[in-house]
């Protein structure tokens, strides 16, 4: 195909926007399961990027690039569809608690490549042999290439400087948009509508799976994508008990009588604001860091710097307060005591993790218990408990609420006791 300099707009627009109409019928025609993805697909011409940019819903595209690289390609814009229809249904653009978005991005292309590839079969000489040897070889370090599971091993152990543009040739086909403020008013297709065609797909490719290679690799991907999720955050907030903080309540309090008072008669308000508001918040807690040799660095330091971000937070945590971080193996191995949220920088930045022995969750509990005894705690509420999951847990539950906080989501781990609370970082 070759594209003259007379060719106007609209001749370009035109023919590129056939060009991705016939690659949307020959993906339904291959995977009928996909047209509710295809149709909720917003697609937007855009002829001063030069790049693929996808986000939630949509995909933006230059029609005289995409018609260059439906040239030297014929299967390249049912590959980039595919690629964006994935990254949707995967729910790739709806993590909000991601601290490496360079990481997060590659992973998510691999792991939709991954898929691509697994179903290419369908279309006549859509492969590609040099991202399936690479494929090949991370299988072999990530047994499930998921976007979760190869960000996970990423942050584990980074990516070189010559992996991640080898990566990003591969797997890389269109650039992230995630910023959903600037698009919200744009935005057609919800979350939640995006997770019921997620669902729907599952369910149509779990009847038809013995007919479709690369299914089982779908329905890994989907399944991740759509496991119900919980907010930190709001989890560690039912650890509050009803405090009074030395705050004005503006709903209480009239300035312009304040200021009126100090400014006739001197330094004599007429009006002295409330000195305290009652809210909830989290005074006494205990976070256990489990630092046995299955439970790698950068994981827990993740754990650690999202867990004191939150306690620098005005409303949900005490300024005054009796934190305990515990580092654990099968001993307890350090005790650092936070009683003010001044001290949360200087802890942060020169924590030493220490340990790296077996796991058992026992000493921790029982020292928890000895502190209450001797009254260091006086209205303790909770503990966090960071681990894989590979210890043996207390046989009673005790007196607080407990929240075993896993690395990762694992089958094969035991099970956790009924009294606590079970939460899987993504």
């Amino acid at each position: 195909m070759m594209l003259s300099n007379e060719q106007s707009k609209k001749d370009i627009s035109e023919l590129a926007a056939k060009v991705i109409a016939h690659a949307r019928d020959s993906i339904i025609v291959r995977f009928r399961f996909f047209d509710k993805a295809l149709a909720a697909i917003k697609l937007e011409e855009d002829e001063s990027i030069g790049a693929y940019i996808s986000g939630q819903g949509k995909l933006s595209y230059n029609p005289s690039k995409l018609l260059r690289d439906y040239r030297d390609d014929e299967n390249f814009v049912i590959r980039l569809l595919l690629h964006v229809i994935f990254h949707n249904i995967f729910m790739h653009f709806f993590h909000k608690d991601i601290t490496n978005k360079e990481y997060w991005d590659r992973a998510c292309d691999i792991a939709v490549e991954n898929v691509v590839l697994s179903v290419a079969d369908r279309f006549p000489r859509l492969s590609d042999t040099d991202a399936q040897i690479a494929l090949s070889k991370l299988n072999k370090w990530v047994p499930h290439l998921t976007a979760q599971h190869l960000y996970r091993e990423f942050m584990v152990g980074g990516i070189s400087s010559d992996s991640a543009r080898e990566y990003a040739r591969l797997f890389s086909m269109d650039i992230h948009h995630t910023d959903e403020a600037e698009d919200t008013d744009e935005i057609t297709i919800s979350k939640d509508d995006w997770e019921k065609i997620a669902r729907r797909v599952a369910a149509e490719l779990k009847s038809f799976s013995k007919d479709v290679k690369g299914a089982d690799t779908i329905l890994l991907n989907l399944s991740e994508g759509v496991r119900k999720r919980y907010d930190y955050d709001d989890i560690v907030r039912r650890f509050a008990v009803m405090n009074e903080e030395i705050r004005v309540s503006p709903d209480e309090f009239d300035y312009i009588y304040y200021t009126y008072g100090l400014s006739q008669y001197g330094n004599v308000p007429l009006i002295e604001p409330l000195e305290y508001t009652e809210e909830n918040t989290i005074r006494e807690f205990v976070i256990a860091v489990d630092t046995s040799a299955s439970v790698r660095g950068k994981m827990v330091e993740g754990f650690l710097e999202r867990t004191y971000d939150l306690l620098t937070s005005a409303q949900s945590f005490a300024q005054s307060m009796n934190v305990h971080v515990i580092q654990c193996d099968s001993d307890i191995t350090s005790d650092v005591i936070i009683k003010d949220r001044s001290q949360l920088a200087h802890i942060r930045d020169n924590l030493q993790v220490k340990g790296f022995g077996a796991t058992d969750f026992r000493p921790v509990f029982e020292y928890v218990a000895d502190m209450i005894a001797k009254k260091e705690f006086t209205n303790l509420k909770g503990l966090i408990y960071f681990t894989d999951g590979y210890g043996i847990y207390p046989a009673n539950p005790p007196g607080y609420d407990c929240m075993f906080v896993f690395d990762r989501q694992d089958d094969f781990r035991p099970p956790v006791p009924g009294w606590a609370i079970k939460v899987c970082l993504d």
